[in-house]
């Protein structure tokens, strides 16, 4: 399958956007502190907090260099 092209969307790679996971998720910081962990050793994911499925990072996905338009969590290229 080939992505779609996009620019990164004007926001760090720490920060997903809202919709794709919201102030008011009840995982949400456990979430954004395992990112946060995958990122800074240079994994390309990490288990979620509440369901243990694998999720890519931020950095794994702008790297791939395009978006598969699945709505990932952390998709780097996404404004909406």
């Amino acid at each position: 399958m080939t992505g779609e092209r996009r620019p990164l969307a004007d926001r760090p790679l720490t920060e997903p956007h809202p919709s794709r996971l919201p102030p008011e998720h009840p995982d949400r910081q456990r979430i954004l502190a395992a990112h946060a962990a995958a990122l800074a050793a240079g994994e390309a994911g990490y288990a979620d907090p509440g369901t243990g499925l694998f999720v890519l990072t931020a950095a794994f996905l702008a790297h791939r260099g395009t978006c598969c338009t699945r709505g990932c969590r952390h998709c780097p290229y996404t404004d909406r």
